[in-house]
């Protein structure tokens, strides 16, 4: 194979990635659960394999690595909380870097490591100074924290905001279960599958207004952000046609003034990618229906609409 051939071939490997998976979702794992973010919903008839792990998403509530997993790198939209002690204490690196610089003056000095504190008993001393002073800017911090009101999130009414910070509450007061699973009825059923199609339209003509009414604040962010990542490559994404084929629900439950419902869903539809300056596909057919099957889950509030809150890959 020529070496023009074998670089084409390579990056139409590369660009690849660019051009699947445009739809709603942008093919990832996106998305809030509740204290179910990251826990695997039941497999079903519709979506018999596990659904992948959510890779954006805002929720706080990721589980602590065990023993011998690997370190993930944080969700996007998530402060990341990884590094060591020091990395989270500016106050506590800028004290232990001013003890290593002590240190090293009285060596670059020759009078030893310890000798910028005139004897072993004054360093420990300072450290018990220096400790007990860290103790009350702490405290002192932490009150003030407690003190101050939480912002609301964009977007978002001020309760629904409140408990998307604070997480989950039980229920029954202290020590009673997180969660505690609520019945469907065949109206919701139509609710998600009307959210389908409504959120497959507003995505086709760029409607945020359309896709607010059905998607919470964290979803339209993600939306936002894909149809941005698409206009700065030049392309356009449109699902017509939708339709849903199969449907069943995963699970359902409440945490305290939320409800949250799973649903597995198989439709089909015409997903096409075009380039915006000569309308050229680029990946699809517009004349052949494509199929995909996705994991969504809806929340609503205090009996309010559902809204999609996250939506999860199979396979």
């Amino acid at each position: 194979m020529r070496r023009p051939t074998l670089f084409l071939a390579a990056a139409v490997l590369a660009l690849a990635p660019a051009f699947a998976d445009a739809r709603p979702g942008g093919g990832t794992s996106t998305g809030s659960r509740g204290s179910r973010t990251y826990s695997a919903p039941p497999a079903t008839s519709t979506a018999p394999n596990t659904a992948r792990p959510m890779e954006r998403s805002m929720d706080a509530g990721r589980p602590a690595a065990t023993a011998g997993q690997q370190a993930t790198r944080p969700p996007i939209g998530q402060p990341n909380l990884a590094g060591g002690f020091f990395s989270r204490s500016p106050f506590m690196a800028g004290m232990m870097g001013g003890l290593i610089g002590v240190g090293l003056g009285g060596l670059l000095f020759g009078n030893g490591l310890f000798s910028g504190f005139t004897g072993i008993g004054s360093i420990f001393g300072l450290l018990l100074q220096i400790g007990l002073i860290f103790l009350l800017v702490r405290l002192v911090m932490g009150f003030i924290r407690r003190r101050q009101p939480q912002p609301a999130m964009a977007g978002m009414p001020q309760g629904m905001a409140r408990e998307a910070m604070d997480g989950p509450r039980p229920m029954g007061g202290a020590g009673g279960a997180p969660s505690a699973a609520i019945q469907v009825t065949p109206a919701d059923f139509q609710a998600f599958e009307a959210a389908l199609q409504r959120i497959n339209a507003a995505w086709n003509s760029h409607d945020e207004a359309g896709m607010r009414a059905v998607a919470t604040p964290e979803m339209l962010r993600y939306f936002g952000d894909d149809l941005a990542d698409l206009d700065r490559r030049g392309l356009r994404n449109e699902t017509r046609d939708v339709k849903l084929e199969q449907g069943d629900l995963a699970e359902a439950w409440r945490e305290g003034s939320r409800e949250f419902a799973t649903v597995a869903m198989r439709f089909s539809m015409i997903d096409v990618t075009r380039r915006v300056s000569d309308g050229t596909v680029v990946e699809g057919d517009p004349n052949r229906r494509t199929e995909a099957t996705e994991v969504w889950t809806f929340m609503r509030v205090q009996g309010g609409p559902w809204m999609l809150s996250a939506i999860q890959q199979t396979g």
